[in-house]
């Protein structure tokens, strides 16, 4: 686990504080769609990112900022990141201080009994990163109780709220005891009515919807003020982290995710009215470790098809022009499927291949050697800059990467 604290400037006392676990890359900037966001003039939109090493010791800080990134008061554009260091965003910027805090999770043994168990058990013998007793099965270690929902372990702290790792011990959750995911919304983002709306709309999508692709939702409810969402726990990484890890992908898995992606999607723009994701990207589809099957995640930026003009939401780099414009159609989720195989293919993000091209902006992927000439093709059609040039549905674009393999 590591952590961003945000310093007062001046006696550098901690004001707020972001944990994450698990994850390989941490972003912070101005825009919303970052892991940490700061709102301040001196902040580009998407300042710099921290990552994990690809061998997984250690951590690394590249600035992206145009006002510069100081560390340790030294300007850098990119420098390992050790304990306790401290990150300037821009001469007179906020001041964040890196942390590393050895934590891990065990997630595949010793989940949970239904049991009561045993009220004197001493929970001796348990190995240092278990969850549960190997005598009794209850926790080891409970942060605090939210209704029936146990909360284990922090997993993540950002804009909206914080994910924690939850036991339903009695079942409340589809009446079956488990491990699950709780996200709770921070009371400052309940005051602002954008954000209680996506929060909101992703447990009422979740709850209607009914797909091994998609995390299962078990509960939505308000204690002491404050919004939970109670959802499957997906365990597996994401293909943002897996190629952070690892590397670029092979053509024939990437293309087989993305074939499990487009049936997702086909779902989706099949309801009645069609749903848009809306943020199609790498750090949203996450592969189960069970199965290697792909999961898509963060529902709360879709949308119903034919509704008026919204917030543009989206990743750049994967967002279609119309999206931009906050016209978002079922076309603009698939055109996210060119950009997201360029970067498991090379591991680089898509912008380094976006290019003008006559009147408008193309992936360039013709020097890449994992991308043949005709998976080029497919890139090439499902980005065109006018929706009506793509493939239409998401099956006619699954059909032509099936040609691929």
């Amino acid at each position: 686990m590591v952590s961003l604290i945000l310093l007062e400037s001046q006696k550098q006392v901690p004001l707020q504080q972001w944990y994450f676990e698990n994850k390989s890359v941490i972003r912070v900037g101005r825009s919303t769609d970052n892991d940490v966001v700061l709102t301040d003039n001196l902040v580009s939109r998407h300042h710099l990112e921290i990552r994990c090493n690809t061998n997984g010791n250690g951590w690394q800080v590249v600035s992206h900022g145009t006002n510069g990134t100081f560390l340790n008061g030294v300007l850098i554009l990119q420098s390992p990141l050790a304990d306790n260091s401290l990150l300037q965003l821009a001469k007179g910027g906020p001041m964040l201080q890196f942390q590393m805090q050895q934590v891990t999770i065990n997630q595949t043994i010793n989940v949970g009994s239904s049991n009561v168990g045993d009220s004197n058990c001493t929970h001796q013998g348990n190995a240092a990163d278990n969850l549960f007793c190997i005598h009794c099965g209850q926790p080891l270690s409970v942060e605090k109780t939210i209704r029936n929902y146990q909360v284990l372990r922090t997993l993540g702290k950002g804009g909206m709220g914080t994910t924690y790792l939850a036991w339903d011990g009695v079942g409340t959750a589809n009446f079956k005891p488990r491990l699950l995911v709780l996200k709770q919304m921070n009371a400052d983002m309940a005051k602002v009515a954008k954000a209680r709306e996506l929060f909101e709309r992703e447990a009422n999508t979740l709850k209607s919807l009914h797909h091994t692709g998609i995390p299962e939702y078990y509960d939505f409810f308000v204690e002491a003020g404050k919004k939970y969402l109670a959802m499957e726990l997906v365990h597996g990484k994401d293909l943002e982290q897996l190629v952070y890890l690892k590397g670029p992908i092979l053509p024939q898995q990437a293309i087989a995710w993305m074939i499990q992606t487009c049936d997702i999607l086909d779902y989706l723009h099949s309801q009645d009215p069609p749903l848009i994701h809306r943020d199609i990207k790498p750090a949203n589809l996450m592969v189960r470790s069970s199965n290697n099957s792909i999961v898509v995640l963060d529902f709360g930026a879709v949308k119903e098809i034919g509704t008026t003009p919204g917030t543009r939401i989206g990743a750049e780099g994967y967002c279609a022009p119309e999206q931009e414009r906050g016209q978002p159609l079922t076309q603009s989720d698939l055109y996210a499927i060119g950009p997201t195989l360029i970067f498991l293919l090379t591991g680089e993000n898509p912008f380094k291949f976006y290019r003008l091209q006559g009147r408008s902006f193309r992936f360039h992927v013709e020097n890449v050697p994992t991308i043949t000439p005709q998976l080029r093709k497919i890139i090439d059609k499902v980005t065109e800059p006018l929706p009506r040039d793509r493939y239409q549905t998401a099956r006619t674009l699954a059909d032509a990467l099936k040609q691929c393999h």
